[in-house]
Order: structure tokens, then sequence, then C-alpha cells
């Protein structure tokens, strides 16, 4: 679920201007379309422009966001005679119907979005590497290890391990998870999440299972470790490290020299 920031000038409800939100599971936010508005307004995913009615406003308003320095992406919602004069140069990075369906308006926030990460990985090779603890995902390569360990995991498995490590400490209800890794469509039961919870617990191994907490009758969350906890851990492996050190020196002085 995301956050959409909706700037209209009519100050309508999300729903009079783009009826097909009210199907969708994001959280929408409304504000006046002017300059001042920005200034204060939330963090979001993602801007919603009202070009309906005031097209010259909308174009502005497109023009100044990006003028504030914000990466987020920009749609533009116009009507069908909108539609015929909107140009590249206004800044938006889409443009929507305001009569589009559900399906159609998902799939334009959902690719703003890709669009957005994937200009951030260019500038940053590390952008699609997600550490969490000792948890690393790397979303370009589908692989994850825990503490230097790979682990071999299926496709539904990996997205559920990315998606809460994306957000360690927040705790989602089965049904959240079910709308964020297997999708707004997916008709199957919360079921589904405790098998895959338990196999990716098997995965993690004895030492690490807790990383997945329960929250009961709640959910699942990610779970950092403590920062001392982290610390034994590594105390740990530096004297294990020592002694297998201290046993190879004392093995190498025990062996007879060669004749």
């Amino acid at each position: 679920m995301s956050t959409l920031l909706l700037l209209t000038s009519a100050l309508q409800s999300s729903t009079e201007v783009l009826p097909s939100l009210s199907l969708l599971r994001h959280q929408v936010k409304v504000l006046p379309a002017e300059g001042s508005a920005l200034l204060e307004a939330p963090a979001a995913d993602l801007i919603l422009v009202d070009g309906r009615t005031e097209l010259a406003s909308a174009r502005d308003l497109c023009r100044l966001i990006r003028t504030t320095g914000s990466e987020v992406p920009v749609l533009l919602v116009v009507t069908e005679g909108g539609l015929s004069v909107v140009a590249a140069d206004w800044a938006m990075d889409d443009v929507v119907l305001h009569t589009c369906g559900p399906a159609e308006l998902e799939a334009r926030i959902r690719l703003a979005a890709d669009r957005l990460a994937a200009a951030r990985e260019a500038d940053d090779p590390e952008a699609h590497v997600i550490r969490t603890g000792e948890v690393l995902v790397d979303d370009a390569t589908y692989t994850a290890k825990v503490s230097g360990r790979s682990l071999d995991l299926t496709f539904k498995e990996f997205e559920l391990l990315k998606f809460l490590a994306q957000h360690p400490g927040r705790v989602f209800s089965r049904q959240q998870l079910l709308q964020e890794v297997w999708g707004y469509d997916y008709f199957g039961g919360t079921r589904t999440v405790d098998v895959h919870v338990r196999r990716l617990r098997a995965k993690l191994g004895p030492e690490n299972e807790t990383l997945i907490g329960t929250v009961r009758n709640v959910g699942y969350r990610f779970v950092l470790p403590s920062a001392r906890e982290q610390a034994d851990r590594a105390a740990s492996a530096d004297a294990a490290d020592d002694g297998a050190r201290d046993a190879r020196d004392g093995a190498s002085r025990s062996t007879p020299a060669d004749a």
C-alpha cells in the first residue's frame, strides 16, 4: 500500500477526482493545488495533480514540483480534452484520464514507482540491495543471504523476506502481507502466509528464525537484533576465529621439521 498525495484546486475528495481510487487500497491525502501547500506536504510515494478543470495551473504546478528537487513520481489527471494538449515539458511522469479503471490506475502507479527505482539504481549500484541486520537481499539477482550464508528460497519466500526486511520492526497483518506480496487480486486464504513464514524460518535456520517475529492476534514483523546482541555475535565470531588460529598455530609447532 502506497501513500498518495492528491493536489486539487477544488479540494474535492479523491473519489470525485479519480473514482477508481475508491477501489484501491492506497492511502490518499488531499491538499490544495498551490505551491505553498508543498512546503508542509506530508511524505508521499506519488503525487497526483488534478488538471481536469485548470489545466494551465496544473502544468505550472507539475513544473514547480520538479524545481523543488522532489523525486516523487508525478501523475497528471486530465480529461479527454486535456489529453490532447499535454506535452513532455510539463514535467509530469505520466498522464491518466480521470475516468480510468482501477487496474489501469494501479498499473500506472506501479510503473511510475518502478521507473523511479530504476533511475535511483542507475545512480547507486547498491540501491537494489537491502541490508537489515545480518540479512542481505539483492533485488536485482533475486538472491538472499543471512550471516553470509546463501538461502535457497522460492519466489514468494524471497518476496516475503524482502518486504519484511524493507520494513524492520513494522507489524503487518496476514491480510496486508497477502496484498503486498501476493497482490491485491489474490483470492487465497491467509493460511498461505503462515505456511510461507514457517518455511522461511526453517531456511533461516534455528539461530536466525526469530528474525521473523509473530505478533499474537495481529501478524508478523521483521525483528532486528539489538545492538548488544549484534556486538555479542561479533565477539563470539572473533573468539571462534582466534581459537581456530591458535589451534592451527599449535598444530604447526608440534609438527616435526622436515629431514
